[in-house]
């Protein structure tokens, strides 16, 4: 029997929250596989949130262990994430927006892989075998496909879809990929990938069921600048500085 954590991300999330805690609720996982703890990370929201993860622990305690990481400052959705993922001491654990974009049932297409010992699983909603319920408004397809093919040509990754939030690693995985990031922003996901290519993981991808929620939070002005600043802070901090790094430690000729 293998086990799972869930680590869901927050940031002001009081009108959306409670479709998780009924996603929580009906939650089936699959033959072979024990949910060990669901990880809210509250990113310093200000509003409700917090108080209503609380009284869901307190009213749901025979889901699994319930966990609330919270702190004042909003510190950008990637600070979330790993600090939820190095939280989790489960055999796998899942990552997954609070607005239930994925449905959990799709957890189905992640275990034959991770009964085969895969390391890193990625959702996609963009190799072709996807079901996309809801697409996105175009200009925002448009500035996915932009950005994913930035990603690829920048970081040399071959991933198709970096940002969908739906994502599993093994404990091995996530100790030494979250151990190692720094990008604390909307560009962390490519970092999540680099790293894992970069420690010698393979990344599977499995078509997944996705409807896009207009309540996204992300705000293209502000984010498209900062995630190419990001794609350069991941090539200089984990391509270029290591490669000196490890000059500097190898011995004299």
């Amino acid at each position: 029997m293998k086990t799972i954590s869930f680590v869901i991300p927050v940031y002001n999330e009081q009108k959306r929250i409670t479709k998780t805690f009924e996603a929580l609720k009906r939650v089936k996982l699959p033959l072979g596989l024990k949910l060990s703890e669901v990880i809210f990370v509250n990113d310093g929201s200000t509003d409700q949130t917090k108080a209503k993860i609380n009284r869901f622990r307190m009213k749901n305690k025979k889901i699994a262990s319930i966990k609330l990481i919270s702190y004042e400052k909003n510190m950008g959705k990637g600070f979330a994430v790993k600090q939820g993922m190095l939280a989790s001491d489960a055999d796998y654990t899942l990552f997954f927006d609070a607005d239930m974009s994925t449905p959990l049932s799709e957890l189905n297409k992640f275990m034959p892989l991770m009964n085969n010992g895969d390391d890193v699983i990625f959702g996609t909603r963009k190799n072709g075998h996807s079901t996309v319920i809801k697409h996105q408004p175009l200009y925002r397809e448009l500035m996915g496909k932009v950005f994913t093919q930035m990603t690829k040509t920048i970081l040399g990754l071959s991933v198709t879809d970096f940002t969908c939030g739906f994502k599993a690693f093994s404990r091995q995985a996530t100790q030494k990929i979250f151990s190692r990031s720094i990008i604390n922003g909307w560009g962390y996901d490519a970092e999540i990938a680099f790293l894992a290519k970069k420690n010698g993981f393979e990344i599977f991808e499995k078509p997944i069921i996705w409807a896009n929620d207009e309540g996204t939070k992300v705000k293209l002005y502000k984010a498209v600048p900062q995630t190419l600043l990001d794609l350069g802070k991941i090539h200089i901090n984990h391509s270029i500085k290591g490669a000196f790094k490890n000059a500097s430690l190898s011995p004299a000729a």
